[in-house]
């Protein structure tokens, strides 16, 4: 799954449900003037293609690759199938689309409420988390076309971080220095998400983080009650 890659666009019929096992997709919602803002990203804890399970005819968003990585897919009339009777599944899927409407709606809200800093901390943390490393690559046009903002406003933000100590931005490369004054810096939503996709694996027996090191992804989970893994 390349850098910037469209898996799907707003009101595409899906073909394929895709369990990540790396990488950053991001969910967007796309104006009729091309404007976008980001609703909720996804790593090897998710899936891309929910709509097909959901009953839609096509998918509602765009969703992007933000950082390359892999991912196996399933086609729409296997996972049909298997949905209808695979209960172990069905339930996982089920399960990981009711925390990403709970992680949209904790966007919605923090869009509207909290400043262009605790936004851009709360979306270099998210990636964090599921990337194996403290380096991303994300200039700050992308920033600002996932927070819905102005350029302007990134580069304000990035550069108090960045004076504090907190991060080194340079060319599209952030390196984070300090994750805890981060966290300290980042409004309460990053942790309201988090949690909530710690306990859908923690329902599963899983480890008690959504750090890729420690995490046990729910692709692999899935993709095991079929067999596929």
């Amino acid at each position: 799954m390349p850098l910037g890659w469209t898996v799907h666009g707003a009101g595409d019929r899906e073909n394929y449900l895709y369990f990540l096992t790396s990488g950053i997709v991001s969910r967007s919602n796309v104006t009729e003037n091309g404007a976008s803002a980001a609703f909720a990203i996804t790593g090897c804890e998710g899936v891309i293609g929910v709509a097909m399970f959901l009953g839609g005819n096509g998918a509602p968003s765009q969703a992007v690759v933000l950082s390359p990585g892999h991912a196996y897919r399933l086609g729409a009339d296997v996972l049909k199938t298997e949905f209808k009777n695979n209960v172990p599944l069905r339930h996982l899927l089920l399960r990981y689309t009711l925390v990403l409407i709970g992680h949209t709606a904790q966007v919605a809200g923090c869009n509207r409420y909290h400043s262009v800093q605790q936004q851009l901390c709360r979306v270099i943390l998210g990636c964090l988390d599921r990337l194996p490393s403290n380096d991303l690559t994300m200039t700050q046009e992308l920033i600002a076309n996932m927070l819905g903002v102005r350029r302007e406003g990134v580069t304000e933000a990035a550069g108090r971080l960045q004076k504090a100590g907190l991060i080194h931005y340079s060319r599209g490369h952030i390196a984070v220095l300090d994750r805890p004054q981060l966290e300290a810096r980042a409004c309460e939503c990053y942790a309201v998400v988090k949690r909530d996709y710690v306990r859908l694996f923690s329902n599963f027996g899983e480890p008690k983080s959504l750090e890729p090191k420690a995490l046990i992804s729910a692709p692999r989970a899935a993709l095991a009650s079929i067999g596929a893994y």
